[in-house]
């Protein structure tokens, strides 16, 4: 059965919280023994042994200053005897408030001492004193055996009492002493259980939790080196399991998802490879179309001319009217199937891309349309134009082909129109900018498909291919070509052609001859 993560954690816990409480219990039992222990010593033990040892030094004194007076005779001999006698008697009575609440033995002690000095200042203290006040010095009283010996029992009383003290004060270091060495037992015990509990709770979570997880990540990593069909084996906590369980199942939905998306891949393969054939063939239909129509054409064309010539003005006006008709249409179709050959031209027939001069292309295609730009008084102005590497036929069309526009879709001012390029990275950004009758934005894109018109073809001549032929010319050179929609007064294109590798001072070459044939007159109708 499969535990769940939740208990081990709880059980883990549950066992610090014992260990934790156990500890502190333990470390406060050792803690509060220690402590009674020091304050046993420091608030009675040391305070009552320096009290008996100062009463046995003050009986001292007064012993010491009884028989100097006795052998002496002076007065200031006493004062020992009167000192000692106050510090006794201070002693005495600083002890016993202290062992007020003290044993047996300490207050029998203060008793025995309290007769044995009662029977020596009776029994020696005061007669020695009275004699030797009214006889004199004499160095011998007559009580000093007597005097010994009651002071013996004094002294032996003290004793008892000190040595009473000094036990109580090896008892309490004894107790000090054993109380820390409890502590310190407590501590490394607490210590070495930690250690053991940290380490069983390293173990137990590397066993419960981090070897699961462990294996669940190489299942995973299995999985994502592409063993999409691996089924993971999770163990462990439920929780982990769980999380398997789910990795599972996003397994298995990425591999239905990735069948769909290979059968979608497929599916868009072979569309793409019949779009590719359609498309060649579409292309080679309209290369041997329009091949094939110039014979037959030229020869309708020419034979129209010939009964507008002989014929002119023999037949009614009608008849007239109806040559002129064949005449005008035959010339149109010439146009058109010229125009429809270079677009099919383009990514046929390619030539070899070089390095050439767009200054060049630019003056090439200025000389095509030197009659057209002679009549309307056109002007074309140009900033500094780059190397760059295509086919000059084909780029000398596209230059053709939108100064060609500008002149055709002419406002009332005579055209204007300005030819600038920047570099962008690895690719030159031309624009053509006229002011001339301009494009709305809604048909930016429509201008660039081929046959399509924004005007009748009574308004503006042309056939509907330029700018779609452009386009393919330019996306063939690995560039782009739109029109800038928010360029107010006129119209203006922007195309991009890739940079030569190392740009250099350009070379100026012969002019570029175009072929008629993919030379069109641009529009945008």
């Amino acid at each position: 059965m499969t535990r769940s993560l939740g208990r081990w954690l709880l059980a883990a816990g549950a066992f610090l919280l014992v260990f934790a409480g156990s500890a502190i219990v333990l470390g406060a039992y050792a803690i509060t023994e220690l402590t009674d222990a020091r304050r046993t010593g420091t608030t009675y033990v040391q305070p009552a042994a320096r009290l008996a040892q100062t009463m046995t030094t003050a009986f001292l004194d007064q012993e010491t200053g009884v028989r100097g007076y006795v052998l002496t005779g002076r007065p200031d001999f006493l004062e020992p005897y009167r000192t000692g006698e106050r510090q006794a008697m201070d002693a005495h009575a600083r002890l016993t408030e202290l062992i007020k609440n003290g044993g047996a033995v300490e207050r029998a002690n203060l008793q025995t001492i309290d007769a044995a000095n009662r029977a020596w200042v009776s029994g020696y203290v005061e007669p020695t004193l009275e004699i030797v006040h009214s006889r004199g010095a004499s160095g011998e009283t007559g009580n000093s055996a007597r005097g010994k010996i009651l002071f013996d029992e004094v002294r032996a009383a003290l004793n008892r009492q000190t040595e009473h003290y000094d036990l109580l004060r090896a008892n309490s270091q004894r107790q000090v002493d054993g109380a820390a060495q409890t502590l310190i037992t407590v501590c490394i015990t607490v210590a070495v259980l930690l250690v053991l509990a940290i380490v069983a709770l390293f173990l137990g979570t590397r066993r419960v939790v981090l070897r699961p997880l462990a294996d669940l990540r190489a299942e995973a990593r299995r999985v994502a080196s592409g063993d999409f069909h691996h089924q993971l084996e999770v163990h462990g906590p439920r929780e982990i399991v769980d999380l398997g369980h789910d990795v599972d199942e996003m397994r298995g939905h990425i591999l239905r998802e990735l069948g769909e998306v290979q059968e979608a891949h497929r599916t868009l393969d072979e569309q793409a490879r019949e779009l590719q054939r359609s498309n060649a063939e579409l292309e080679q239909f309209a290369y041997v179309a329009s091949h094939d129509l110039q014979e037959p054409l030229r020869k309708v064309a020419g034979f129209c001319q010939l009964l507008s010539t002989r014929y002119r003005g023999q037949l009614d006006d009608r008849a007239d009217q109806y040559i002129d008709f064949a005449v005008d249409g035959a010339k149109r179709m010439q146009v058109l199937i010229n125009d429809l050959l270079a677009f099919s031209r383009v990514g046929r027939t390619s030539g070899e891309q070089r390095e050439v001069d767009s200054a060049e292309l630019l003056a090439q295609a200025e000389r095509n349309l030197a009659a057209v730009i002679e009549d309307t008084g056109a002007e074309v102005s140009t900033g500094e134009l780059p190397v760059v590497r295509g086919e000059s036929s084909l780029l000398t069309t596209v230059f053709q082909n939108l100064i060609g526009n500008a002149v055709k879709f002419r406002g009332e001012q005579p055209p204007r129109v300005r030819i600038e390029a920047e570099r962008f990275g690895e690719m030159w950004e031309f624009s053509f900018s006229d002011n001339g009758i301009g494009i709305e934005a809604q048909y930016a894109e429509r201008i660039f498909v081929i046959f399509q018109r924004l005007h009748a073809k009574e308004a503006y001549e042309g056939t509907g291919i330029g700018l779609a032929l452009c386009r393919k010319i330019i996306e063939h050179h690995g560039g782009t070509i739109r029109l800038d929609t928010g360029y107010q007064g006129g119209t203006r294109f922007v195309f991009t052609l890739p940079a030569v590798a190392e740009p250099a001072d350009p070379v100026r070459t012969d002019p570029v001859r175009t072929d008629p044939a993919q030379t069109t007159e641009g529009d945008h109708d």
